[in-house]
């Protein structure tokens, strides 16, 4: 059976404010009663304590003592009695007592000279009443004694009359109290469905929703990590449809690139085997054939080459070697890549700078970088720099090309991503493979590469690499 949560709030609440009233009730009463009592026993005691008290005072007016007491307590309704050491009745007044029987227990209290106070006695009198029982003691001896009795209707109708209130306050605290937690189970309940509709609508793919939150309790709190959660689904979403606009883009690049070389080496194969090519055509012909070849395995090994590194295949073998022979290295390699866009590789790197990675793949990382340097830069200067210290190496790739804005600093390590769609003269970055297997191989080196470029202006890129300990 479903019970909605403001009907399980109202119970809760309900039964916990019946109970702790009951509770306080019951005490209260119990304590007020205890106290009614105790001062009327209190009082009697007084009263016992000046007559006996005046009675042992010489006075002539002595024998009148009790008479005049007797008529001042019976106003009060307190009847005053006392007795012998037989426990015979020896003066009464407000009522007819012929005998005071009295337990055996009370009567050694009595002898000891100790006063015995009864708050409720129901069984001894033809009423319940309040007493006190005080001996009188002449000459260290027992003389007998008096008693104060007070009925207790007059209190009985009191503690009714304050119950009666007590009940009256009671119910009008709880009237107050469930309205009050009323209000705030439907406060709450409200603040929960609030969460509720927004995650239907997240659940239906809106992610543009957002619900109040606070730092005032666990719901407050709740809504903030609701919010929180849909600023990353959205994040991820748009990760997402960026992704797949890449990928669409990288697939129709890719089929454009395989469809250009199996054209070409289709057409070549077709044209010799056709006769269709002259014989001194032939050798130009197989050396096409062979560099679209390669260009289809170069295509095809940077696929694998980053899933590879994507899914940790790749072993790294680090090895201690001179900074500046690896920078001679590439710049050897790529010189004339260089000069056919009319750029000049520098080199200005400490002699006694050290790097610690595994050779092949910082070469492939440096060759990487430089290319994509020299493929946006024109008539311009490509400079490798480095410098070592305790604990790590700093490798600088610095040109003068057109840079790039801060939006494509953001965006150049993402799988597929191109900076320039109409330049393809890049073996690594032209399918937008190259930068992102960089940022992965630096990674598994333990390492960071950050990159600065300005508009205009060029674009600096920075690795530090540990150095062995």
């Amino acid at each position: 059976m479903k019970i909605r949560y403001l009907y399980q709030l109202l119970l809760s609440h309900t039964s916990v404010l019946i109970i702790a009233f009951l509770i306080l009730g019951t005490l209260f009463s119990h304590y007020v009663e205890n106290l009614v009592y105790e001062n009327k026993v209190t009082e009697l005691r007084s009263y016992g304590e000046k007559i006996l008290s005046d009675l042992e005072r010489p006075s002539p007016r002595r024998p009148l003592y009790l008479d005049q007491y007797g008529n001042l307590l019976q106003a009060r309704n307190i009847d005053l009695i006392t007795f012998n050491r037989e426990g015979e009745v020896s003066f009464s007044r407000g009522g007819v007592y012929p005998r005071i029987e009295l337990s055996k227990e009370e009567w050694q209290k009595i002898e000891r000279g100790e006063t015995v106070p009864l708050k409720k006695d129901f069984g001894r009198f033809d009423q319940a009443v309040s007493l006190v029982i005080m001996p009188r003691i002449i000459n260290d001896q027992l003389a007998g004694g008096l008693i104060l009795i007070s009925p207790i209707s007059g209190t009985r109708e009191m503690l009714t009359e304050i119950n009666k209130y007590l009940l009256y306050i009671v119910l009008l605290s709880l009237a107050i109290s469930l309205l009050i937690s009323l209000l705030l189970s439907k406060l709450h309940v409200k603040r929960i469905q609030r969460i509720r509709d927004a995650t239907s609508l997240v659940s239906s793919g809106q992610y543009d929703v957002h619900v109040p939150s606070s730092n005032f309790d666990e719901i407050g709190d709740l809504a903030g990590d609701f919010n929180e959660m849909v600023t990353k689904l959205r994040a991820s979403k748009e990760e997402i449809d960026a992704l797949e606009n890449r990928r669409r883009q990288f697939m129709a690049d890719v089929s454009h690139e395989l469809r250009t070389p199996l054209t070409t080496i289709r057409g070549v194969i077709e044209g010799i085997r056709n006769d269709m090519i002259p014989e001194e055509q032939k050798e130009k012909s197989f050396g096409l054939v062979s560099q679209e070849t390669r260009r289809l395995i170069k295509l095809v090994n940077e696929n694998l080459d980053y899933e590879k590194i994507r899914s940790n295949q790749i072993a790294i073998t680090k090895v201690t070697v001179p900074l500046l022979e690896v920078l001679e290295v590439i710049k050897e390699q790529l010189d004339f890549q260089s000069e056919e866009q009319g750029n000049d590789i520098k080199i200005l790197a400490d002699p006694s700078a050290k790097v610690h990675a595994d050779y092949d793949r910082l070469i492939q990382i440096l060759i990487n970088i430089t290319k994509n340097s020299i493929q946006f830069t024109t008539g311009g200067t490509i400079t490798l720099s480095g410098t070592s210290s305790s604990g790590e190496t700093v490798i600088e790739i610095e040109d003068t090309g057109i840079g790039m804005d801060p939006e494509e600093i953001q965006s150049i390590w993402r799988r597929f991503y191109k900076a320039d769609l109409s330049r393809t003269n890049n073996p690594y970055g032209e399918f937008g493979l190259g930068l992102s297997i960089v940022k992965q191989l630096v990674l598994m080196h333990d390492g960071t590469i950050d990159v600065f470029s300005e508009k205009g202006r060029g674009t600096r890129f920075v690795i530090r690499l540990p150095l062995e300990a």
